[in-house]
């Protein structure tokens, strides 16, 4: 079983930063996927990006390369997202989530412990 909080959401202008953590607790593999999310209103959740827990390997959705990073600290089983040049269209509720292994990083589907979300709200 693994637990998993998120936190650092807010209000900020386009343009700006946040950066949002994900704490995780329980047996946390080296062979995770640890994955960020959103879902806007009205939206299907969508892919963001995510990190290999072992070997730190990242992946992105086009449309927020250059400006997310994520990043992991192991000896705080914490995941990192960094969200520079903020847009409006960045808006959403942003999860964390754990997947076994690296096939269909991407799909929801293939992860199996989800956080509660924190909410990003990017005004214009």
């Amino acid at each position: 079983q693994v637990q998993l909080v998120e936190s650092g959401g807010g209000l900020v202008q386009a343009g700006g930063s946040l950066r949002l953590s994900c704490a995780a607790s329980g047996r946390i593999f080296s062979r995770y996927i640890m994955g960020w999310f959103r879902q806007a209103p009205g939206k299907e959740r969508e892919f963001v990006g995510a990190v290999n827990w072992r070997t730190a390997n990242t992946y992105y959705v086009d449309s927020v390369k250059g400006r997310f990073t994520i990043s992991r600290d192991n000896a705080k089983n914490t995941v990192y997202l960094q969200m520079n040049s903020l847009k409006p269209e960045d808006t959403a509720v942003y999860y964390c989530a754990v997947a076994p292994n690296p096939a269909g990083v991407p799909r929801p589907s293939r992860y199996e412990y989800w956080g509660q979300g924190t909410q990003v709200t990017v005004s214009s």
